[in-house]
């Protein structure tokens, strides 16, 4: 709903304080509001830096230009050695990867990503955490949704857990670890207790 993929029953949504109720996604991302996907879909018959190309063009429709704005956000994120590659070859890893490079190339405000940790091996999770790291520090808010509590601990101020829909606990990553609510949702009805006894 917030990215205008599905459009809400009621209430709203806002963004740099205007109502993006019922936008389309298109129209969402112009203003600076852009997500990834947590299954990856890379156009498999382009290479990794046409894929980059893609979002690029939301702001830029030289071709020349969008292709040169590609090559400085891929490499950005490291796949400089993976740009002219086929995107469908690419490792679960490089797909996530490449998918942020994408959202990064529209020049947004806010990203928001969808599990971009899920499937990835422990190595891989470091490397994606530095990697949301070196975007968060040029600026850009991120919303994250993750499952992975390393990668929430590391990269979170502020922590919100749904569970079947609803809001159960907010707070900092500490918090939200200690939270009863929270592990009673995660682990199952009594754990709260067992672990304090442990």
């Amino acid at each position: 709903m917030i990215a205008g993929f599905l459009k809400p029953d009621s209430g709203s949504v806002a963004f740099c304080g205007e109502s993006i109720t019922g936008k389309t996604p298109e129209e969402i991302a112009r203003i600076g509001m852009v997500r990834t996907f947590q299954i990856t879909q890379p156009f498999a018959g382009l290479s990794v830096v046409e894929n980059i190309q893609v979002g690029a063009f939301m702001r830029e429709r030289n071709r020349r230009l969008a292709e040169i704005k590609a090559r400085e956000v891929g490499t950005r994120l490291g796949l400089d050695r993976l740009l002219d590659t086929p995107a469908a070859g690419l490792t679960v890893a490089a797909r996530k990867r490449l998918e942020v490079a994408r959202v990064l190339a529209t020049d947004p405000q806010l990203i928001l990503l969808d599990e971009v940790m899920a499937g990835l091996n422990p190595t891989e999770i470091n490397e994606t955490v530095r990697m949301v790291k070196t975007v968060r520090d040029t600026g850009i808010t991120i919303v994250l949704i993750e499952h992975v509590m390393q990668a929430v601990a590391e990269l979170a101020e502020d922590t919100y857990v749904l569970a079947e829909g609803r809001l159960i606990a907010r707070g900092t990553p500490r918090e939200i670890a200690n939270n009863p609510k929270v592990i009673e949702s995660y682990l199952g009805q009594g754990a709260s207790k067992r672990i304090r006894h442990a």
